[in-house]
């Protein structure tokens, strides 16, 4: 099993670039599809975690992985399996390519690999959007997160805090309210 994590998250880190929200889809594929290893909800909620906790979204899905399928040796396998070809592919464009970067046909190869990334970005997006159940009822939730952070310039930080502290008042006083109501309307006291 510890190979098995290492290997899909060597996979992962490989084949993936753009970083993490151009993994998401690829992870997602692997780790809840392929293997098994998270359902779709707690794959969103690793998602939330990881994105929320400092440091690289994707070693921290890897993490977190790892973990619930085999304690601590299995996040460091999960883990390692992640950062070990970025780690190698760096080396060697340090080692070899450092020189290059200012070719022409360089320049050319990472304006072409660009829009592939922005295009990586997106799809996860959609696809998590699905998944979180963003509606015509709540998509202003996303819509004006982005915005408070293109426009506004607000720290991504400030509007996580401020989405747990909603969800707990929510679900906490406002999310009971509604449970109550539905739950004398059933005859359930």
């Amino acid at each position: 099993m510890y190979w098995k994590l290492f290997y899909t998250f060597f996979k992962i880190g490989a084949f993936t670039f753009g970083g993490g929200w151009a993994m998401i889809s690829i992870i997602e594929k692997e780790v809840v599809d392929k293997n098994k290893w998270l359902d779709k909800a707690e794959f969103l909620d690793a998602l939330a975690v990881s994105q929320s906790l400092p440091g690289i979204l994707a070693v921290n899905i890897s993490i977190l992985t790892g973990n619930k399928q085999k304690g601590i040796r299995g996040s460091i396998a999960a883990t390692l399996g992640t950062v070990l070809p970025s780690f190698i592919l760096i080396l060697l464009i340090a080692m070899f390519f450092a020189k290059s970067y200012n070719n022409p046909i360089v320049e050319r190869i990472f304006r072409g690999i660009r829009p592939a990334v922005v295009a990586l970005i997106i799809a996860p997006v959609l696809s998590t959007g699905k998944s979180a159940k963003i509606n015509k009822y709540n998509i202003w939730i996303p819509v004006s997160v982005a915005l408070f952070i293109c426009i506004a310039g607000l720290s991504p930080i400030y509007l996580v805090l401020a989405g747990g502290v909603g969800g707990i008042i929510y679900y906490k006083y406002i999310g009971q309210h509604f449970k109550d109501k539905g739950d004398k309307k059933d005859g359930v006291s």
